[in-house]
């Protein structure tokens, strides 16, 4: 397959599983809705955790695509973890 396609196609199994990971994460671990936490978490400046948190279920993704040698895959759930990281960054800066 082509390159970029597989960079793209990891970076948007990256995002949903980051995506998936916090909503877990909410749903599991919170008494609240998932729009009431999200609100709760703007308020206490706590949205990079959750989704720090969220970004644990791309370690999964990450290592499986590397198990069955998907490394392009791989490098792109590997940038879409990056990008969740700079957006953890703005939120804790700003």
């Amino acid at each position: 397959m082509n390159t970029k396609k597989e960079i793209i196609i990891g970076f948007i199994i990256g995002l949903i599983a980051n995506t998936i990971g916090t909503m877990a994460y909410i749903v599991l671990f919170s008494d609240f809705s998932i729009s009431e936490t999200f609100e709760a978490a703007i308020k206490q400046g706590h949205v990079g955790s959750l989704l720090a948190l969220g970004a644990i279920l791309n370690l999964v993704a990450f290592f499986g695509f590397l198990k069955i040698r998907r490394d392009q895959r791989a490098k792109g759930v590997l940038i879409a973890t990056l990008l969740t990281a700079l957006i953890i960054l703005y939120y804790k800066v700003f």
